[in-house]
């Protein structure tokens, strides 16, 4: 009898032909679980981070990431946030939680435009989660709303309308914007413009990268910020992207990013700027310009040395 795929009715997760074919191919199967783990979280969790989800040993996990990072499934070198006074889960009381809401209106204040943003009651451990980034971090309370009122609109994008985000994420996200430096409205208005033109940028690329248009995960936003950072057209992307899958048959995001490094460093921003100046009669014209500079250098070492011996001969005698 055929076997037959029960469906659960959740949301889907979506794995690419290519990283499927990469998986396959490894035969790793800690490395694809893995995987699957970090897709089910759109990429807002660390690997190291779903070692207690999947009840596992942090070497078999560090194992598993290793695999991935050599299947180029995962990068190699995402920024890790700065030591900071981050709380642990259920650091308050509940003495010391009731002493809070009933002395500290700051606080009540806070809970109650929090509680109403997210459309439930927090629990004690969220309790002491929102008073950790108020007294522990020390977030004020105004820049707290506008961390999660952030939180709610980002996570709805993530996983769709009604959808909102836990504390343990909300935390997470305050304290690296304590890392940031992101303790003021100021601060934070700045940070939300400039996040909204990556959010926008990212669209844009994710499109012509022929990723559709889900939201990317955090392992490759951590590209797509470099571009949006180096201020590249959509159209730009996509000529790096069609450069990429002619060397490499397939879509890398390390080779990709090469690419646009180097239209960077060159000063190229735009479709036009690059096929003018990367031309090989260009390339030619550069690479002889600075073999000329290099012989115009020798020769004047080598003219500089025979004056010393001269100096020298004079000298002696």
């Amino acid at each position: 009898m055929a076997n037959i795929l029960i469906h659960t009715g959740d949301e889907p997760v979506i794995l690419s032909p290519k990283a499927l074919r990469r998986l396959l191919d490894r035969g790793d199967g800690d490395a694809a679980l893995l995987y699957l783990a970090l897709l089910r979280h759109q990429g807002t969790l660390s690997p190291q981070a779903l070692t207690k989800e999947m009840r596992w040993e942090q070497s078999r996990t560090d194992a598993a990431e290793r695999v991935l990072k050599e299947l180029e499934l995962v990068a190699s070198d995402i920024e890790q946030p700065k030591d900071a006074p981050e709380p642990e889960e259920q650091s308050y009381r509940q003495d010391e939680i009731a002493f809070q809401l009933e002395n500290n209106a700051e606080f009540r204040q806070l809970l109650a435009q929090v509680e109403s943003r997210l459309g439930k009651r927090l629990s004690p451990v969220d309790l002491s989660r929102l008073l950790g980034l108020l007294n522990a971090v020390g977030l004020p309370s105004d820049v707290i709303y506008i961390l999660v009122n952030h939180c709610a609109e980002r996570y709805a994008a993530l996983h769709g309308e009604g959808h909102i985000p836990n504390m343990a994420w909300i935390e997470t996200v305050g304290v690296d914007w304590y890392n940031r430096g992101i303790d003021t409205q100021a601060a934070a208005a700045d940070y939300l413009k400039r996040y909204a033109k990556r959010a926008d940028d990212y669209a844009d690329y994710m499109r012509v990268l022929n990723l559709g248009d889900r939201f990317p995960g955090k392992l490759e936003e951590k590209y797509l910020a470099k571009w949006s950072e180096w201020d590249f057209p959509p159209e730009t992307v996509a000529m790096a992207y069609e450069k990429t899958l002619l060397n490499c048959h397939e879509f890398k995001w390390s080779y990709c990013n090469k690419i646009l490094k180097r239209w960077h460093e060159s000063g190229w921003r735009t479709v036009s700027e690059i096929e003018e100046e990367d031309k090989p009669q260009k390339r030619k014209a550069r690479q002889k310009g600075a073999s000329g500079e290099n012989e115009v250098r020798k020769y004047a070492q080598e003219f500089m040395k025979e004056m010393e011996k001269t100096k020298q001969s004079k000298s002696d005698a």
